[in-house]
């Protein structure tokens, strides 16, 4: 599954981070590494970008790029 999937309110563990050259760096440069806990905080109404929460800020993301980020969800315990 990748962040562009998943729903607002939702979270997930990084496993992945693709993308080429430096778009791959500044997205690991932004904090997006596996291993890491993000957070879908809120879509704007067009539906692009997309905010979420990770390491204690939130960050803004075009789900284009959001893509690229292969994540494993939470799964909430009922």
């Amino acid at each position: 599954m990748t962040l562009k999937e998943l729903a607002v309110g939702k979270s997930g563990l990084i496993t992945a981070v693709g993308g080429e050259g430096l778009l791959r760096c500044r997205l690991l440069d932004m904090g997006l590494i596996p291993n890491t806990k993000v957070t879908v905080q809120k879509i704007a109404p067009m539906g692009d970008p997309m905010e979420i929460r990770l390491r204690g800020y939130e960050l803004t993301l075009r789900l284009e790029d959001a893509a690229k980020i292969e994540i494993l969800p939470e799964v909430s315990a009922k």
